[in-house]
């Protein structure tokens, strides 16, 4: 298989599949021309490592998890704390994602949108300790 071919079965594109080759993600063999050939391992490889980054998770993490699933004599509780350490990641962001939206939107509904310069936006942008700008 080349590498469009692998790349229209896995829907990744070409150049993450270099990408993923640079790194040592996968080792496609090569042509006496210098051309990859992909096999079903290497599709079936770069579609797992499509999943995986498709949820977040880094090149490393993706290639540890790679690797355990390489690993028949891994233990499951190696992989489950990757995606453990991953989803608390995530909870972590969403929470101050959150916080965010809840912030900057008692800010916009602070702010009467008008004709008038007073804007709590912009006065609580303007709040720690920032030097005011006078002209």
């Amino acid at each position: 298989m080349n590498i469009g071919d692998v790349a229209e079965r896995t829907g990744l594109p070409a150049k993450t599949i270099r990408y993923y080759e640079e790194i040592g993600l996968i080792r496609p063999q090569r042509s006496a021309n210098g051309y990859r050939h992909f096999t079903e391992v290497h599709a079936h490889k770069l579609a797992f490592l499509g999943r995986a980054r498709g949820l977040g998770f880094s090149i490393e993490d993706c290639r540890v998890l790679l690797a355990l699933y390489e690993d028949r004599s891994r233990a499951s509780a190696d992989v489950k704390r990757i995606a453990g350490a991953h989803l608390a990641g995530i909870e972590e962001k969403m929470a101050e994602l959150a916080a965010m939206r809840d912030t900057l939107s008692d800010l916009v509904a602070a702010c009467a949108g008008d004709d008038r310069p007073d804007c709590p936006i912009l006065r609580d942008l303007a709040e720690e300790d920032a030097p005011q700008d006078s002209g």
